[in-house]
C-alpha cells in the first residue's frame, strides 16, 4: 500500500510541472522546477526525521553510511537533472517512456547485489508492462534523429533512477526512510542548484500560485511520494518494487485527464490495462506445489 500510494503521489509530479511551466504560474524552467522540488521539501524532511521518536537520539549515536547517502543524493540529482534537461531536446512522451526503463536496470543488478531470484513469471510481467507503457505513450512518442540527444538523456535518467533505487534498497538495511530522505536530499540540493543556474531558466517569480504549485510538488511528490517508496524498499524486493513503479505513468495519465483535460482515448486505456494486468500477475502469490 505504501508503494502504491507513493507511485500515486509521484504521478502528480508532471501535473505540478505542467502548471509551473505556464506563464500565469511563473514560467519556471524544467531544471528550476526540479531544484525547487527537493529544496522546498528539505526542511520538512529534516523536521520529520528529528520529530520521529527515537530517531534523533539514534542518529546522534549511529555512524551514518555517509558515502551511500551521498551516492543516493547524487543519483537522484542526476535523475531529475537529466530528465528535465531531456525535455528540452525531445518530447515529454519520449522522455517519460524511456525514463521508465529503470526497472530493467534494477533487475539486472538486484540478483548480484541482493541475491534476488528473477523468475520467468517476473520476466514475463516486466516485458508485458513495458508493452503496456509503450502502448500508453505511443500516441505521443516520436522517433526523430534530431531528438536522439534528448532520448539518450532519458535513458541516462532511467539508469540514474534505477541506481538510486538500488542504493536506497541497500541503505534500508541500516537506515530508516526518514534518514535516507533527509540526508540524500541534503547532498542532492547543491548539485541541482548548480544545474538550475546553468540552465539559465527563470528561478524567481512574483506569482504566489507558482510558488504554491512548487510547494505542492515538494510535499506531495517528493516528501510523500519518494518517502513512501523508500519505506517500501525496506520490505519488498528491489526488482519487484521498481517494476511496480510503472504505476507512475498510469497515474500520471489519469491525473492529466482529470486535472489538465488531456485526452485519454482507447489506446491509452488499453496501455494502462496492460500495465495493470502485468503488475497484477507479478504481485500474485506463487501457488504452492
Amino acid at each position: 500500500m505504501a508503494l502504491v500510494c507513493g507511485a500515486l503521489a509521484i504521478g502528480f509530479a508532471p501535473v505540478f510541472a505542467a502548471f509551473a511551466l505556464k506563464p500565469e504560474y511563473g514560467s519556471f524552467g524544467p531544471a528550476a522546477i526540479g531544484f525547487y522540488r527537493v529544496f522546498f521539501a528539505l526542511p520538512f524532511l529534516w523536521v520529520v526525521l528529528l520529530a520521529t521518536p527515537g530517531k534523533a537520539e539514534k542518529s546522534a549515536r549511529t555512524r551514518h553510511p555517509t558515502g551511500l547517502l551521498g551516492l543516493a543524493g547524487f543519483f537522484f540529482a542526476i535523475d531529475l537533472v537529466s530528465w528535465h534537461w531531456s525535455i528540452k531536446y525531445t518530447t515529454v512522451a519520449n522522455a517519460t517512456l524511456l525514463a521508465n526503463f529503470a526497472p530493467l536496470w534494477v533487475m539486472l543488478w538486484a540478483g548480484r547485489l541482493f541475491g534476488e531470484r528473477i523468475t520467468p513469471r517476473f520476466l514475463g510481467a516486466l516485458g508485458l508492462a513495458f508493452v503496456g507503457a509503450a502502448v500508453l505513450m505511443s500516441a505521443s512518442f516520436q522517433f526523430d534523429p534530431e531528438r536522439l540527444f534528448g532520448d539518450a538523456l532519458s535513458l541516462v535518467t532511467a539508469i540514474a533512477y534505477g541506481s538510486y533505487m538500488l542504493t536506497v534498497k541497500k541503505l534500508r538495511e541500516t537506515c530508516s526512510p526518514q534518514e535516507i530522505m533527509a540526508w540524500s536530499g541534503l547532498f542532492a540540493v547543491p548539485l541541482m542548484f548548480a544545474a538550475a543556474l546553468a540552465s539559465g531558466e527563470t528561478m524567481m517569480t512574483t506569482q504566489l500560485n507558482g510558488w504554491l504549485v512548487l510547494l505542492g510538488l515538494a510535499l506531495i511528490s517528493h516528501l510523500a511520494g519518494q518517502g513512501l517508496i523508500a519505506y517500501a524498499f525496506g520490505h519488498l524486493p528491489a526488482a519487484l518494487t521498481s517494476l511496480n513503479l510503472l504505476l507512475q505513468p498510469v497515474f500520471a495519465a489519469a491525473l492529466g485527464w482529470v486535472l489538465l483535460d488531456e485526452a485519454l482515448g482507447g489506446q491509452q486505456l488499453l496501455g494502462a490495462a496492460i500495465v495493470l494486468g502485468a503488475l497484477f500477475g507479478a504481485n500474485r502469490p506463487a501457488q504452492a506445489k
